[in-house]
């Protein structure tokens, strides 16, 4: 065993002994076909009557916030919106939303959409709390430790679970470099998993926040940092992704599957905000932070990648997410049926129409990606084999067109 993986296994134990003494208290959640009309109410009887709506122009452009205005209007709710949230938030962003907070006596946040607008709020929030850290000061674990502000998180995709999670992440356009951000304090107190709210996304955002959403699971579940609820949640997400993400890319009208698919989300996240994520992430967010590649698409397709590099250390678990997704087949052995696994992700992807390879890729830049990725990844990240940096250089390099 080199140093390096000593001293990355060494950490992770530590960690996963000290995580047991954080609050790890979920959401509450309102769910189902128009729980969105409930949270006017929530939000009055939290106490606040003057919040931040935190979105995109997107979702404003759409129409889908009306509902929760007029509702808001209702209880006698002021609100001010922030709607220039950027697909991969930045820390000018989060900078922008803090002033609309302050300016307006702003008591609460609202954060409506996927996990951009999300992870900008948290932030925000973070910011309100801790206002001498910069977004940069916060990277890491553990920096925040004060409550946020009452904060409502929205999900309009199905895949980020961040309405579940402890983690941000917020880009530095100057340097092209994301910023993970991982405190208790983050997580949400209240979500709110509507599935009218989703039915208007566009096929291709369906597919890459699914897989975004199995991304979690999947890492989460073959990381050794799992508890028995970790390991149960993993396995729901899982089974949910693969019972109903093509049925929700096909016809994104199905309640059903959209509901199906928010609820694995909101589990993969209470697993992977546990027990960890891996190095399909570490490489996905620089990637995103050096080309501006969405997380989820980045996520869809290094995650086969990395799978086929962690090989016979990964196999057990991977075997056991095959019988969970119903694609282990007449496989027999560990082996079998975690290369089915594998097999069957590649398969939704191209069934999807996400990509294989990114054109993005330039060769200049592969050292400092590679560099960037482990400094995330290790030690933080409990994954099944350690990656160094050779290691790292040579399956970005796979991911290129």
């Amino acid at each position: 065993m080199s140093f390096n993986t000593f001293y990355c296994r060494a950490f992770q134990k530590t960690m996963k002994v000290a995580v047991n003494f954080l609050d790890w208290t979920p959401p509450e959640v309102l769910k189902g076909a128009g729980s969105i009309k409930e949270l006017p109410a929530l939000v009055k009887k939290q106490g606040v009557n003057n919040v931040l709506v935190v979105t995109d122009k997107g979702l404003m452009g759409l129409h889908l916030l009306d509902s929760l205005f007029e509702g808001l209007e209702k209880e006698g709710i002021k609100y001010s919106v922030f709607d220039g949230v950027q697909p991969n938030p930045t820390i000018y962003n989060v900078e922008d939303a803090l002033k609309i907070y302050k300016d307006n006596n702003c008591e609460g946040f609202i954060a409506f959409g996927g996990g951009s607008p999300m992870d900008c709020a948290k932030v925000t929030a973070a910011r309100v709390v801790r206002p001498k850290m910069s977004p940069s000061d916060m990277r890491g674990l553990l920096k925040i430790r004060k409550k946020l502000p009452p904060f409502f998180a929205v999900p309009t995709t199905a895949g980020t679970g961040s309405e579940t999670t402890i983690a941000a992440v917020i880009s530095n356009p100057d340097t092209h470099e994301k910023n993970a951000v991982n405190d208790p304090s983050l997580r949400p107190a209240f979500a709110v998993l509507d599935p009218e709210l989703t039915v208007g996304l566009p096929p291709h955002i369906t597919s890459t926040t699914g897989m975004d959403a199995l991304t979690h699971a999947v890492e989460a579940y073959i990381g050794k940092s799992n508890t028995k609820q970790t390991e149960e949640d993993a396995l729901i997400a899982t089974k949910l992704v693969f019972e109903n993400i093509e049925t929700a890319y096909a016809d994104g009208k199905n309640l059903e599957a959209r509901e199906n698919m928010l609820v694995a989300s909101y589990h993969a996240g209470l697993a992977f905000t546990r027990a960890y994520v891996g190095y399909v992430h570490a490489i996905a967010h620089n990637l995103g932070g050096m080309y501006g590649i969405p997380h989820g698409l980045a996520n869809a397709v290094i995650l086969p990648y990395v799978l086929d590099y962690f090989g016979e250390t990964a196999y057990k678990r991977l075997a056991e997410l095959a019988d969970v997704a119903g694609v282990s087949g007449p496989a027999q052995g560990d082996r079998d049926k975690a290369k089915r696994f594998i097999a069957a992700i590649r398969e939704l992807n191209e069934k999807m129409g996400i990509p294989d390879k990114f054109d993005q890729i330039k060769d200049e830049d592969i050292p400092l990606i590679a560099e960037r990725a482990l400094k995330e990844g290790n030690p933080l990240y409990p994954v099944p084999k350690i990656m160094d940096i050779e290691d790292c250089k040579a399956l970005i390099k796979k991911l290129q067109k």
